[in-house]
């Protein structure tokens, strides 16, 4: 596994002159999911890295833990030369949810920035056995090319769904079917008028929000501070990662993954 991510990471070496690509992004995607699983902490040794919100020595970050992964997920944001990873770990002694940011400097193509959401026992609805299930059923495709929203519409979407919680008049895109998945919770039932339209909380700001959209597959993921302060980035609130599909301008998947703390077993 090391000689993989050292594998990975020297083609990424030979490419630091030229533009970010997709190819680029998923050969990151690839050697984080590499590191996860070997614990191998090389692979944001030059990074700013965060866990929730907050810098972590990578000596004690779950990224030095290595965890066996049973569910893997990507996104390549090409513009903004970042990606996106969720990764399920079932191991019931030590389960987590990890949604992860990947940021790279435009000029080199070296990992700059790590970002994770992670979730495990203790934390605000966290039940790995049902986000497993959902999430490895869910089959996200590619949207062909002609079909494709804008990265203007995308993220457009996952802001309406993000202000609701503060403005109840936002018009939100809804679209069926539609199914949200929040810590295991899932509200698809396999009928073609299923909707995401199923209640928000009131009087919550969604703030600090920070952004990876890939609009090959209609996707956005929005890390941000639930209930926190604007412009105070992980000083209050619960850290939070909302992940969002959307086809045709409309809102067709919803996962969220909150962290109510960090809570290492």
């Amino acid at each position: 596994m090391r000689s993989l991510i050292i594998a990975i990471l020297s083609v990424l070496t030979t490419q630091a002159s030229s533009a970010c690509t997709r190819e680029t992004l998923k050969a990151i995607t690839d050697a984080h999911l590499a590191a996860q699983t070997a614990g191998q902490t090389s692979f944001a040794a030059n990074a700013t890295y965060t866990e929730n919100r907050k810098k972590v020595d990578l000596k004690s970050s779950v990224l030095s833990k290595a965890l066996k992964v049973d569910h893997a997920r990507a996104q390549h944001d090409v513009p903004q030369c970042a990606a996106f990873s969720e990764l399920i770990v079932t191991n019931s002694a030590a389960p987590y949810v990890i949604a992860t940011q990947i940021r790279l400097d435009n000029t080199t193509n070296h990992v700059s920035q790590i970002d994770s959401i992670i979730t495990t026992k203790g934390d605000w609805l966290f039940n790995v056995t049902g986000t497993y299930y959902w999430a490895s059923r869910e089959i996200w495709d590619a949207i062909p090319a002609a079909k494709r929203d804008s990265r203007a519409t995308i993220q457009a979407a996952g802001d309406a769904y993000c202000d609701l919680f503060s403005n109840k008049s936002v018009k939100v895109p809804w679209g069926t079917p539609c199914a949200r998945l929040e810590g295991g919770s899932y509200t698809g039932k396999g009928a073609a008028t299923d909707s995401c339209n199923v209640g928000v909380p009131s009087g919550v700001s969604l703030v600090n929000r920070q952004y990876v959209i890939d609009e090959e597959y209609g996707t956005v993921d929005i890390i941000m501070d639930f209930a926190g302060t604007k412009g105070q980035v992980g000083k209050s609130g619960l850290p939070d990662s909302h992940d969002f599909r959307v086809e045709g301008g409309k809102l067709r998947h919803e996962s969220e993954n909150p962290s109510s703390e960090l809570c290492v077993p």
